[in-house]
């Protein structure tokens, strides 16, 4: 093994190190088509003592890695409001508290058959229903998916999850520290205070947002670095505050983003600090492939194996019953489902303290870890490629779909079943919105279609044609009124997609309308000139560039100013030399 004993010396140097080498595996990962997460944890076993023991400082890099995730956090609080968390709240509590109950009771039944005594069962079915907020809001954001119902839905049963972490490790440190009768008493007083300082918190955010928000972000956005460095300030602020009253850092950075959510400065935030939080994510990653100890793995193959693949298959499938249940389509509830398919940090946290309470064995540890490092590969590749897999498994999924209430479709259904269209959009961002507008005062009818529903409601109140759906969807691309429809168009946002696949929105809207032997003509955007000639081949009529086509039109109407204007001076000077003349 080399010695790198050398840059132990200066924490500079380690930093440096893990920086070179994430650097390195990531671009042999962007070579090879793989997720740089599955690559960012990579580096962290690789720089871990199991291997190249390059880290000795690991306080330094968890700071760092802390930072990261109340950044993260912070960013998806901006994109949260009141009325969303109101309008996500039952199905958020239900899906998960359900998935909570019901993995961890398989989960204690699979430890018995497994022959782990009842302790260990049971710790290790606690941890199996933690799952990786920070690993699928990252995922959610790559693919543009946040601001998506089954994105919004997933991240309010992660808050839940999240609050049962919280209740299940006060309740396990009490243990730890009261051995003696009465313990139980000092563990409700925790428990207590500790709700106590969570609704001080949430009155505190909420009186911030109704008096403060607006006032003091109107006049730090006048100067861009303070925007940041209060932004970061402000979200570690309220993660320490959260971390300090017991619960979690996650929790305290996302209050921090919902404070700042009303203000009409969240998008100017969210860009500013898009770079900084992918810079110090990479941190927690590699922090989290440290904690990844092999020695402690290679009895646990086969038990890992059986208990990922419950987390793999039967997490997504407790989420798809009770979601099924509640009346969603079985898109939205396979899409949400995926978000469940690994076990989180959490997870590792947990068995830890249990493991110096002295209730389990370092057995149990390393079983957790295994199945940590499996699930969150797995599912990584599993909600990258999501639609890919529903457009797979979908003939399967039918029975998870209460067709009789189908809550998404009741104020759309007119508008499928009778509107008549001339041009049917995907997409109701920026360019979008604009496209449509312009076509809709040339008097085009419209049907503007958009996975975000808060851009439906608001397209709706302008008295616009809209409905809920995105260009994945087969089965709502079938229910389209495609008859008389001339112009089929895509602006939907640009993905980060390895290439043009089927898992680009373009592509898979392209292939569905060829399905229904769609016979008008298709128009998408791209924002890469070299994709253009690409996506013709695919089957689109037209490409529009919408930077280019800005750029080509702004320089046509300079040139046409310039050749209007030059006469006119040339008649100018004329005039002026005439009268000169005449008075001489």
């Amino acid at each position: 093994m080399p010695d790198f004993s050398i840059i132990h010396t200066v924490p500079f140097y380690e930093i440096t190190s893990l920086l070179v080498l994430a650097a390195v595996v990531g671009s042999i990962s962007l070579l090879l088509r793989q997720p740089m997460i599955v690559s960012f944890i990579a580096v962290g076993v690789l720089a871990g003592p199991s291997v190249l023991d390059i880290v000795q400082s690991r306080e330094k890099v968890q700071l760092l890695a802390d930072l990261g995730i109340a950044l993260l956090l912070f960013l998806v609080g901006l994109k949260l409001d009141l009325k969303l968390i109101r309008s996500m709240g039952l199905v958020s509590l239900a899906t998960g508290l359900g998935q909570v109950l019901f993995t961890s009771v398989a989960g204690f039944f699979i430890g018995q058959l497994l022959g782990l005594d009842v302790t260990t069962s049971l710790y290790v079915a606690v941890a199996l229903t933690f799952s990786s907020t920070i690993i699928i809001v990252k995922l959610l954001s790559d693919k543009k998916e946040v601001d998506s119902l089954h994105g919004r839905i997933a991240i309010g049963f992660l808050i839940v999850q999240d609050l049962v972490v919280v209740l299940a490790m006060m309740i396990l440190s009490a243990f730890g520290v009261n051995s003696e009768p009465g313990a139980g008493e000092s563990a409700l007083t925790q428990i207590t205070t500790i709700l106590f300082y969570g609704v001080v918190m949430v009155v505190f955010v909420t009186a911030f947002i109704r008096f403060l928000a607006t006032p003091i972000i109107s006049r730090i956005v006048k100067s861009p670095e303070l925007l940041v460095t209060f932004a970061i300030g402000w979200a570690a602020l309220l993660a320490s505050l959260g971390s300090y009253f017991g619960f979690s850092k996650e929790l305290g950075g996302l209050l921090a983003g919902v404070s700042l959510a009303s203000t009409p400065f969240r998008e100017t935030i969210v860009s500013r600090l898009a770079t900084v939080r992918d810079f110090l994510l990479l941190f927690f990653f590699i922090a989290l492939g440290m904690h990844i100890e092999l020695e402690l793995l290679g009895s646990q193959i086969y038990p890992a194996i059986l208990f990922s693949l419950f987390v793999l298959i039967g997490n997504p499938l407790i989420v798809m019953v009770i979601m099924g249940f509640l009346g969603y389509r079985k898109r939205t509830s396979f899409l949400a489902g995926l978000t469940v398919a690994q076990i989180s940090e959490f997870s590792l946290i947990f068995i830890a303290m249990g493991l110096k309470l002295g209730h389990v064995s370092p057995e149990a540890l390393g079983l957790v870890t295994l199945v940590g490092l499996i699930t969150i590969a797995m599912s990584v590749y599993m909600i990258t490629y999501s639609h890919m897999l529903y457009a797979f498994l979908e003939p399967l999924l039918g029975i998870f779909e209460k067709r009789a209430h189908i809550i998404q479709e009741t104020e759309d259904r007119e508008l499928l079943d009778t509107g008549s269209y001339d041009i049917i959009l995907f997409g109701l961002g920026r360019y979008g919105s604009a496209v449509a507008q312009y076509l809709k005062k040339e008097g085009y009818r419209i049907l503007a279609v958009d996975f975000n529903p808060d851009e439906v409601r608001r397209w709706k109140k302008q008295g616009f044609d809209a409905v809920y759906g995105d260009a994945f969807d087969q089965e709502f691309i079938d229910s389209l009124p495609l008859k008389g429809v001339q112009w089929v168009v895509s602006s939907v946002a640009q993905y980060d997609f390895l290439g043009l696949t089927h898992e680009d929105p373009r592509i898979a809207l392209i292939d569905a309308l060829k399905q229904q032997q769609y016979t008008g003509k298709i128009a998408v955007s791209t924002q890469k000139i070299d994709e253009r000639d690409s996506l013709k081949s695919k089957g689109a009529d037209v490409v529009f560039l919408p930077f280019y086509d800005a750029a080509e039109r702004a320089a046509k109407r300079l040139a046409e100013a310039m050749q209007c204007e030059l006469p006119l001076e040339k008649d100018i000077h004329k005039s002026g030399r005439e009268k000169h003349n005449a008075k001489i």
